[in-house]
């Protein structure tokens, strides 16, 4: 592994792959997607990134620590430095946008109520959704609850993010300010944070935003120049 990377799957076993593991390294302040189909077993990888499940073979690393052989406790501990957008958004129905959002403070910050506050408003506003916290996920459209699932995912202001499936049924204008906001802007050494985009594609125009693409089909690992 570099002194850079902020994720690396090292050998890891995927249905999708006929011989051998996913084995890449994602660098700091970098974007990287795998793409593949339902079959080819890209959507376990943010679960293996998260510690939520372990892959029969292999192991991960997320800022140089092998999430793999972790204790539970550490590994809940450690996912608070990472933020996720799972496939589906995973939005409480019971709660309304701005109180999903809330929820990774409230359970696992030491913030007072006041900052607290203060960091939703904040999170709710770049997101472009401060006028629609009130509404539940039902009565939101599909777009809005797409953004407050990344602002939950944001509002800790990690510096890895993994977003799944996360531009389905977006336009194009709207999935390509998403990533922005995922990225958090760009400096000379790259992005505010790393990305890692896992899915069935990526829309065209983004492609040019993404510096590392890879793709599962016909049982191998290929670079999607």
């Amino acid at each position: 592994m570099t002194d850079t990377a902020h994720l690396v799957f090292d050998n890891v076993s995927l249905p999708g792959l006929r011989h051998g593991g996913l084995t890449i390294e994602i660098p700091a302040r970098r974007t990287a997607v795998v793409i593949g189909s339902e079959a080819s077993g890209v959507d376990q990888l943010g679960p293996y990134a998260l510690g939520l499940d372990s892959p029969p073979v292999g192991r991960i690393l997320v800022f140089g620590e092998d999430i793999t052989a972790m204790p539970r406790h550490i590994a809940l501990a450690f996912r608070r430095k990472v933020g996720y957008l799972p496939a589906g958004g995973g939005l409480l129905h019971n709660l309304s946008l701005a109180d999903n959002v809330a929820l990774p403070l409230r359970f696992g910050s030491d913030l007072s109520d006041r900052e607290s506050s203060g960091r939703i408003r904040v999170v709710l506003a770049m997101l472009g959704i401060a006028d629609v916290g009130q509404l539940r996920p039902s009565q939101a459209s599909d777009e809005q609850r797409r953004r407050a699932a990344l602002a939950r995912a944001l509002v800790f202001d990690p510096r890895l993010v993994i977003l799944e499936r996360p531009f389905g049924g977006l336009t194009a204008r709207v999935a390509g300010e998403l990533l922005e906001l995922a990225r958090g802007g760009l400096s000379a050494e790259g992005s505010r944070r790393t990305v890692f985009i896992t899915g069935p594609y990526i829309p065209e125009l983004l492609r040019p935003r993404i510096e590392r693409r890879y793709r599962i089909a016909d049982g191998q690992l290929l670079t999607d120049d």
